[in-house]
């Protein structure tokens, strides 16, 4: 029996062997079949003398004077073709002949420049608009939608909360604590009468929020009623005249609402029309006239604390009917859940429209407080509404109207908050009241 040669791996397949293995593991090729290895002995001695009858090794000639060596470009190189390259041609010369390539090139910019403006000159040249802070955290930015990307606060939207000041009045309003919109609107204005004395005119609305588009609604009231006022006045129609006719004008405005594609409220066909309340105020230098549809009310407010305030309108209420006809006092009217269940306002859903004037002429300076019934539920009385009016209410009619905002907000704010804050007398600008 032949020893198997000792081989490491397959002379095959070259597959790693193992000591005595016959048969190659991975291609079955027979071990046995390699003839065995010659014995490694050298046939020339490391000193050059020939052993076991072996050629001889040829000795080195003497050492002479070496060649000039070669260099890399004394050597012919050949393409991807196999054709022998030209040799390299002066500096100058642009293209090589045989191959069209260039080996003049100038040395390539690091960066190329671009068709489009580079966009980070553009951030650097563009100031960056400075981003809005949540009004919730203080801390995260606003993102496009209108929410905090720190606590995911929603952001108020432009009707939330309203301010404007007009020469010496000023209204607020703001969205309260539990309605997720402010269906809420005023108008303010000043005019000139005829006979160059001002008029100062506030208009308060608040929308129904059981029917569609109560924001709508109140806007397009508010907007129609100062507009037709600030008309009006100066052509030397009748302070209570014009508050008529601007009522009627805010019932046109909110009964425009209504006539919209039939396809508008498929989702909701049984809701009512848009509908408002509405309330406003005309004061001149010697008359006061106050307007009103629904509930929302303007309050006398004297500033000699010592005379007694009064509320200057009655509401087209469920709770006022009630007192009216003497079937409740006005503490168990108001007390009932039907208590603020209107029985008149603006819309092409209303019964009848039948606009309230009344016109007074206060004997002492005070500041007529015109609002809806986000207020007045925290302060109903006229002595309640006296309490929380700013003593300098007449002189700082913005600062007074956010106190009252303030109070119904700190109170609950379980509706829409409007105040309108008008002083009595109308004085011209610049001029001290009498």
């Amino acid at each position: 029996m032949s020893q198997m040669p000792q081989l490491s791996a397959c002379p095959s397949c070259e597959w790693p062997l193992e000591s005595g293995d016959r048969f190659c593991g991975a291609c079955g090729y027979d071990l046995s079949a390699v003839p065995p290895r010659p014995d490694d002995h050298p046939t020339v001695e490391l000193s050059g003398s020939a052993v076991d009858g072996g050629a001889a090794w040829p000795v080195a000639a003497v050492p002479g004077p070496s060649p000039a060596p070669h260099l890399p470009t004394d050597l012919r190189g050949t393409d991807s073709g196999g054709i022998t390259l030209p040799p390299e041609q002066p500096t100058g010369s642009p293209v090589s002949p045989a191959t069209g390539v260039r080996f003049d090139r100038p040395p390539e910019p690091d960066e190329y420049p671009l068709q489009a403006p580079d966009p980070r000159i553009a951030d650097r040249a563009a100031p960056a608009e400075e981003a809005k802070l949540c009004v919730a955290c203080r801390s995260g930015r606003v993102d496009s939608d209108g929410y905090c990307e720190n606590c995911g606060h929603a952001q108020p939207r432009e009707r939330d909360h309203m301010e404007q000041e007009c020469g010496p009045l000023a209204a607020v309003s703001d969205r309260g604590l539990r309605h997720h919109r402010n269906e809420d609107a005023f108008g303010i204005g000043t005019a000139t009468l005829p006979d160059g004395s001002p008029a100062w005119v506030a208009i308060v609305c608040d929308g129904v929020s059981s029917a569609t588009r109560p924001d709508d609604a109140s806007l397009a009231a508010a907007r129609a009623a100062n507009e037709a006022l600030l008309a009006a006045l100066p052509r030397g129609t009748h302070p209570q005249q014009a508050m008529h006719d601007a009522i009627v004008a805010a019932s046109h405005a909110v009964n425009s609402l209504a006539a919209e594609p039939a396809t508008a409220r498929e989702h909701s066909p049984h809701q009512n029309a848009p509908a408002c309340t509405i309330v406003g105020a005309i004061v001149t230098p010697g008359l006061l006239v106050v307007g009103w549809v629904g509930d929302s009310r303007a309050y006398w407010i004297p500033v000699d604390r010592a005379a007694p305030p009064a509320r200057l309108t009655e509401d087209d209420s469920w709770a006022a009917q009630m007192v009216a006809a003497g079937l409740m006092n006005e503490a168990e009217a108001y007390a009932d859940e039907r208590a603020h269940a209107i029985t008149g306002w603006l819309g092409a859903d209303a019964y009848e429209l039948e606009p309230h004037t009344a016109s007074f002429k206060p004997d002492r300076p005070g500041v007529v407080v015109v609002c809806t019934d986000g207020l007045w539920n925290y302060a109903e009385a006229a002595e309640d509404m006296a309490e929380i009016v700013p003593a300098d209410a007449a002189v700082r009619p913005l600062h007074s109207a956010q106190v009252l905002v303030g109070h119904a907000l700190d109170g609950g704010g379980h509706d829409n908050v409007t105040v309108a804050v008008v002083p009595f007398p109308a004085v011209a600008q610049g001029a001290g009241s009498a």
